[in-house]
């Protein structure tokens, strides 16, 4: 990812800190996952939490992504995004045999489309899908969002790597 995982300028427009604090977030994810194998990215380290592997966050977060700015926010159809299936509990983080380029890969690219889709609106918009109660948050708050979920799983994905190989730092 060609982000920076430099903080966004102290003073700057309100959309500018937003977007640039949710790019370190999403870089540091990117930072998080340079190096390790394919083992390594599905090797689950916390007993209680098999699905919290370095690839099942990366997936997670292509999937929030999408849920928040494209089903959400667009009103887009939520099929194809396994957050939305009902029938099988983490849907998202179940992604075995995916190489963990095609993670990054993809979140990359949703990251992408997030950002067109934030920088085409206002931020005052609210989401437009009929079905969902939380569409009816403003473009400003979901992004406030993504900036903590993102930041959480950046954490988590922090100490899954010093678990794995000893690799530590925050940015």
């Amino acid at each position: 990812m060609s982000i920076s995982r430099e903080r966004p300028p102290f003073a700057a427009d309100e959309r500018t800190q937003l977007v640039g604090w949710l790019d370190m977030q999403r870089a540091i994810v990117q930072w998080k996952c340079e190096g390790l194998s394919e083992e390594d990215a599905y090797r689950p380290v916390l007993p209680t939490s098999p699905l919290m592997t370095v690839a099942g966050l990366v997936s997670h977060l292509r999937w929030t992504e999408h849920g928040w700015f494209e089903v959400l926010f667009l009103g887009r159809s939520a099929d194809g995004n396994p957050q939305f299936d009902e029938s099988v509990e983490n849907a998202d983080m179940r992604i075995e045999g995916v190489p963990l380029a095609r993670l990054l890969d993809e979140y990359e690219r949703q990251c992408r489309i997030s950002n067109e889709i934030v920088a085409a609106h206002s931020l005052d918009d609210v989401g437009k899908h009929p079905d969902y109660r939380s569409a009816a948050g403003s473009l400003r708050w979901m992004l406030i969002h993504m900036v903590e979920e993102t930041a959480r799983h950046a954490g988590h994905l922090d100490t899954i790597r010093e678990l794995i190989d000893g690799e530590k730092g925050y940015y």
